[in-house]
């Protein structure tokens, strides 16, 4: 039920919106120009980390670390395609993110996790047996202090329906509607995940680097009408100049 009503909100928000003749259209804007990286900040990799070739966005994956959006979201609708270039590669996109890193060099944000089918493969446990494949198939997780709750439970965690994540080499596609704390994940055209009340609602959006490389495109961003974002659940501005 608690599915069906974060769906209904969503549905509600954007039906009222397109009513609204006064309203801005909704449409999406890039967040890649295919050319540089302008809108995105470093935040503790190092130069030559993030680059840009062939009009793909390039991470080396050295050193673990992000780079975030020079502005703020609340509510949106994200699209984005990634590749990984090694098996077992490992990186995701962090939403609601206070781009503060941790003991562990990553923020505090709901990371959409971005893992290459080899990975359980590469990180058996001490027994021998393999981590469970929800991990490679875009789980949602509150990361660095934020709690959430997951629609599709494994611990905290809220895991894929499906396993559609492609291998290394090949491209995949998110689509991510996060609205007032909750988020809902299309894997490779099909909508298998999602998590909801999350502690912060409007923070930076953030790229991970996370030891091998990985690569992005056709990454866009439709803003949505505000909702119930407030001074207590959203992450505090960066200076841009800092």
């Amino acid at each position: 039920m608690k599915h069906l009503q974060s769906l209904f909100i969503i549905g509600t928000l954007l039906t009222a919106h397109s009513l609204t003749a006064s309203a801005q259209e909704l449409a999406f804007k890039p967040l890649f120009n295919g050319k540089d990286l302008t809108g995105w900040i470093d935040v503790n990799t190092k130069p030559g980390n993030w680059s840009v070739k062939d009009g793909l966005l390039v991470c080396q994956g050295q050193p673990i670390g992000v780079m975030r959006s020079d502005k703020q979201y609340e509510n949106f609708i994200l699209e984005i395609e990634w590749r990984h270039m090694e098996p077992g590669g490992n990186s995701g996109v962090f939403l609601w993110s206070d781009a503060k890193p941790s003991g562990n060099r990553l923020p505090m944000g709901m990371e959409v996790q971005m893992l290459d089918l080899d990975w359980v493969n590469q990180h058996k446990k001490a027994d021998g047996t393999l981590p469970p494949i929800a991990y490679v198939s875009g789980e949602l997780f509150g990361a660095g202090g934020m709690t959430t709750i997951p629609d599709n439970p494994r611990g905290t965690r809220s895991k894929s329906l499906e396993l559609r994540c492609k291998g290394h080499g090949e491209w995949n596609k998110y689509v991510v509607v996060a609205v007032d704390g909750t988020v809902k994940l299309s894997v490779n055209g099909k909508f298998v995940n999602g998590i909801r009340e999350a502690s912060v609602r409007k923070g930076y959006l953030c790229l991970e680097s996370e030891g091998k490389e990985i690569h992005f495109r056709n990454i866009r961003i439709m803003e949505l009408p505000p909702g119930l974002a407030n001074e207590s659940n959203t992450a505090p501005l960066i200076d841009n100049a800092e």
